[in-house]
């Protein structure tokens, strides 16, 4: 399918080429000169370039046998990366084709478009960024992101620049000396050398876990692909296991764009020791941050598989504090369990992983609101216990442990009462909970927000313990 891929990618950069070539001549002004390579023609389109130049044959062949002439005839303007034969040759070869007939129509349309970009761009207005084919290849039917690279001449996906700057009337052409493949989202981190580093990381010790499941043209994936700069500043302070941290910033299932994101929690494919998957924290409030902390640096570099997002830091697998503090819906949490709270740690509690002795922590952890709610906070003495009372220690208790169509009773919190929780819930409630005072109306409104040492669950009330015992 790979293969297929970027012989399809192929063939519609041609056809590209030939349309573009075959219209209005007169689009837009003489041609300033031909390079070197590239026949005299007064007035030339992109098509009659390629049609008059010996060694885009294979490229003009692909064109019409995708049908895509008529399309490339339009008025553009349109920058086309246009491979030689030999590009052509080694791409059927590399793909198992032994003639340009054996390549899918649809397949070849696909790839000939992925060598065309709106807009007129010479080689001195290109930078090192990502720019959009026009092939629609990429996941859920959008256009394909191309990098361009020009730290050492000018390389597009790899493919480098031979002739660049060959004007027509209705665009410019750029001969290149590859095939550009429809990319994989290993392909983007290949070509990139800002996530080499991330690449190494993936590969290391012969490792093609990784680079073999976001290889999958089948898979649909979301990956926030840390740059180079972030790896080198990662610690990993907790010591884990750096194959689980990478699956953090892997979401699978779903391609989510820039603008599918909003403040919400989805699951990476990293895994507590249960073998649950964890969660990551999305805010868009400014920019986009995951986990509150790595932030968004370039955004939808589209692949045929996925969405890549470069990110600025390495997202470490994150505790239930991580949580705690990125979401803006518990600050007022946080405040009370620091501020509110200085005789006890409950930071460097609830911070703990592996060999603690109370994690993992199961943690209703009340909103803003629920805290809003209550007629005053506590002093620190009443806090500490009101605290307590939303924590157990000791065990991962997620929304599939509890009696799915009845009451669970909850182990002791850490303050020592327990409270009941009722499925299904009503008013809107996933569940009901009564607390240890026996206060009832309290709702759980999210739940299985996992960290690597514990889970969350989402509260409306705020908990009162039993203060009678």
């Amino acid at each position: 399918m790979k293969s297929i891929l970027k012989l399809k990618s192929l063939v519609y950069l041609v056809s590209i080429i030939f349309i573009s070539s075959c219209s209005n001549d007169d689009n837009n002004g003489p041609v300033t000169g031909p390079a070197d390579g590239m026949p005299d023609v007064e007035m030339s389109d992109i098509a009659d370039l390629a049609i008059a130049t010996d060694d885009l044959t294979s490229l003009v062949a692909a064109l019409t046998r995708a049908e895509l002439v008529d399309t490339v005839k339009g008025t553009g303007p349109f920058t086309v990366f246009a491979p030689t034969n030999d590009a052509f040759a080694t791409f059927l070869d590399e793909n198992g084709f032994a003639t340009l007939e054996d390549v899918p129509v649809d397949v070849l349309e696909q790839v000939l478009l992925n060598h065309v970009v709106a807009g007129k761009n010479l080689s001195s207005a290109l930078t090192t960024t990502y720019i959009s084919s026009s092939s629609t290849a990429g996941v859920d039917g959008k256009a394909l992101s191309l990098f361009v690279d020009t730290s050492s001449g000018v390389k597009i996906n790899g493919a480098t620049v031979s002739t660049a700057d060959v004007e027509a009337s209705n665009g410019v052409v750029h001969i290149v000396d590859k095939v550009i493949g429809l990319p994989t989202i290993v392909d983007h981190a290949i070509n990139n050398p800002a996530l080499s580093e991330l690449v190494g990381a993936l590969t290391a010790d012969g490792n093609t876990t990784f680079t073999d499941l976001l290889s999958d043209a089948e898979g649909k994936f979301t990956v926030l692909a840390p740059v180079n700069d972030g790896f080198a500043a990662f610690m990993n302070p907790n010591s884990s296991d750096i194959n689980n941290v990478l699956s953090n910033h892997v979401i699978a299932g779903a391609a989510l764009a820039a603008a599918d994101l909003s403040n919400s929690y989805a699951n990476t494919a990293a895994k507590n020791s249960d073998d649950d998957a964890l969660s990551i924290y999305i805010n868009t409030d400014d920019g986009v941050k995951f986990n509150g902390a790595s932030a968004v640096a370039i955004a939808d570099i589209v692949a045929t598989n996925g969405i890549v997002h470069a990110v600025d830091q390495v997202i470490d697998l994150p505790t239930v504090v991580t949580f705690a503090v990125a979401d803006p819906n518990f600050s007022t949490l946080v405040e009370a369990l620091t501020t509110l709270t200085p005789s006890v740690d409950f930071v460097s509690v609830l911070s703990s992983q592996g060999g603690a002795g109370s994690d993992p922590f199961t943690v209703f952890a009340p909103t803003n609101d629920a805290f809003s709610a209550l007629a005053a906070i506590p002093d620190e003495a009443g806090l500490i216990p009101v605290l307590q009372h939303h924590v157990i220690g000791g065990a991962n208790i997620r929304s599939g442990d509890l009696t799915p169509d009845g009451t669970t009773t909850t182990p002791a919190t850490l303050e020592g009462d327990s409270f009941t929780i009722t499925l299904p819930g009503t008013d809107g409630n996933i569940a009901n909970v009564v607390d240890g005072a026996n206060n009832d109306g309290i709702g759980i409104d999210v739940v299985d927000v996992q960290a690597v040492n514990g889970v969350i669950h989402v509260l409306d009330k705020v908990l009162i313990p039993n203060t009678s015992n």
